[in-house]
């Protein structure tokens, strides 16, 4: 099930010789209830591509959105991205659970959220 998303994220960063991970502003993270090192999948809405890696913790209020390692290969600066972390949930956890949607501006800023 779908657990937190934080939607139309812009690419602030790109470094490929960091060992890996996706660098999200802490208030982001906090908002979204996404933890340190939990797999994120990310969905580029500018060219399609779809990948997964793990949430590090970047500087509280500044927006970032940096994509390290293997997945800066999957992203320009610029372009926007769709964050997301599913968990297991039986039947009567999913049937009352309503997953955190974090919206930010165009300079991710928290613009919203649905809880």
């Amino acid at each position: 099930m779908l657990r937190a998303k934080i939607h139309r994220a812009t690419v602030t960063q790109c470094d490929l010789n960091y060992e890996g991970s996706c660098g999200i502003d802490v208030n982001l993270l906090e908002a979204a209830d996404i933890r340190v090192n939990e797999k994120i999948e990310l969905y580029n809405i500018n060219n399609g591509a779809r990948f997964s890696t793990y949430a590090i913790p970047g500087k509280r209020g500044s927006g970032e959105i940096s994509l390290n390692g293997a997945a800066a290969r999957c992203a320009q600066l610029g372009d926007l991205l769709i964050i997301c972390t599913y968990g297991s949930m039986d039947d009567t956890e999913s049937a009352s659970y309503v997953p955190k949607i974090v919206f930010v501006d165009d300079n991710n800023q928290l613009a919203g959220l649905k809880a």
